[in-house]
């Protein structure tokens, strides 16, 4: 099982405003088997500057794994996306899409910009945490996912 890349905890972007998702999902990534580290940023901008190491984010680690949220402030997910997926640096992380939306507008566009995988998320509190835990099973122990280092 992979729970450590490299003998070091896997580094999870979340990027997500609803405080109440925010906390499932930290309580359902505790509970996994994963040995993990996340990093929480709460608007498309704010996730930019972490991935770019902007600002008070300058010492932000590269993540191995982002979740990210399609309904954001100040810049929504699907732009955050084309921008990771437009920079050579930054491609090659797995962007997982989870989001309330079930539109297939926004399913069709999420792909069409290289998301990795799109989720909608549960309504249902249990349902949630079980997404999570199979969105860390699969991605964080049977996904060989790319080394941080390379470009």
């Amino acid at each position: 099982m992979n729970t450590q890349i490299n003998g070091n905890p896997v580094k999870i972007l979340l990027v997500e405003d609803n405080p109440g998702d925010i906390r499932l999902t930290k309580e359902a990534l505790r509970e996994g088997k994963v040995n993990n580290e996340m990093f929480i940023v709460t608007d498309g901008l704010e996730a930019l500057a972490f991935l770019n190491q902007k600002g008070q984010y300058a010492n932000a680690p590269r993540p191995d794994v982002i979740l990210l949220d399609l309904n954001l402030p100040l810049m929504n997910g699907a732009e955050v996306l084309a921008n990771i997926k437009a920079d050579p640096r930054l491609k090659r992380i797995p962007v997982i899409v989870l989001t309330t939306s079930d539109d297939e507008r926004d399913i069709l566009n999420s792909y069409d910009l290289h998301a990795n995988a799109y989720v909608t998320k549960p309504v249902d509190l249990e349902h949630f945490i079980e997404i999570i835990g199979q969105i860390e099973g699969f991605w964080l122990t049977i996904v060989k996912l790319p080394p941080t280092n390379q470009i």
